[in-house]
């Protein structure tokens, strides 16, 4: 172990690359909130207290420096979340992205799953490097033709354009949470997801946006006994019906989904 230690004291840890500027006087909404790689590590998307996320992509490593990692550049830039309030409550609601999961990728384009305290949207992000023109009811602008000035039927044909990457709304889940999301987990069956906040956690299919289940609720029915919230939750990477979630006591409980639809017992 000594001579481990000595080893440990000749490794020089230095920065790889640094993206963004370091500035004393950065503005709150530029402070970064959350971070993270997708399965393969080709993409790093990171979420700002602005409601912003930016994705980078590694780069391929250059042949005359093997050594060299890729490095990540910016990728695509979209805004996820606005600053909202919610009337009922007086409450006003951040735009901060607390959390970001990548879902595997299944095709040519890209799903992630952003939040604030409040909404978890889905998004997908994909490549266009053609467009389709030679249409026979628009021209090129997209204005409608006139039908009197349509002599001949035209096949429409895809041309070579600049690559541009788009970043789309997919699914919209919200008004699920009482308190504010601190965690969303991906299911390794890649049909649900759950989101947890600060005394419930909630399972989501993503195909339903405006019903979710109650899978843990540590509310006590007098607040005034309230020792603990929730402060993580996670699935397991392969058993579809195993989570666990931590708490401010410092605990994490492991469930099972299959004993009973609220997952009230636990092995702590």
């Amino acid at each position: 172990l000594a001579g481990f230690g000595n080893l440990m004291q000749d490794v020089l840890w230095c920065f790889s690359q640094v993206k963004g500027t370091i500035d004393i006087g950065v503005t709150e909404a530029d402070i970064i909130s959350t971070v993270e790689f997708n399965h393969t590590g080709e993409l790093l998307a990171t979420g700002d207290k602005g409601g912003r996320v930016v994705i980078f992509q590694r780069e391929q490593e250059s042949k005359n420096q093997p050594h060299r990692r890729g490095e990540y550049n910016v990728y695509s830039t979209f805004q996820s979340h606005e600053p909202e309030f919610d009337y009922l409550k007086s409450l006003e609601i951040e735009e901060k992205i607390n959390k970001i999961r990548w879902l595997p990728q299944q095709n040519a384009a890209y799903f992630l799953l952003s939040t604030n305290d409040k909404t978890v949207k889905l998004w997908k992000v994909s490549e266009r490097d053609k467009r389709p023109e030679g249409y026979n009811l628009k021209d090129e602008d997209g204005r409608l033709r006139d039908p009197s000035m349509i002599t001949m039927l035209r096949v429409p044909v895809l041309r070579p354009m600049d690559l541009m990457v788009e970043a789309t709304p997919r699914r919209v889940f919200a008004n699920a949470h009482t308190y504010h999301i601190n965690s969303i987990s991906v299911n390794s069956d890649y049909e649900t997801y759950m989101s947890a906040d600060d005394l419930r956690i909630n399972l989501w299919n993503f195909e339903i946006t405006n019903q979710s289940f109650n899978i843990v609720d540590i509310k006590p029915a007098n607040m005034e006994e309230l020792t603990e919230v929730i402060t993580a939750a996670e699935f397991h990477p392969h058993h579809c019906n195993t989570f666990v979630y931590s708490s401010s006591k410092g605990t994490i409980r492991l469930c099972d989904m299959r004993t009973s639809a609220l997952c009230d017992r636990h092995a702590k």
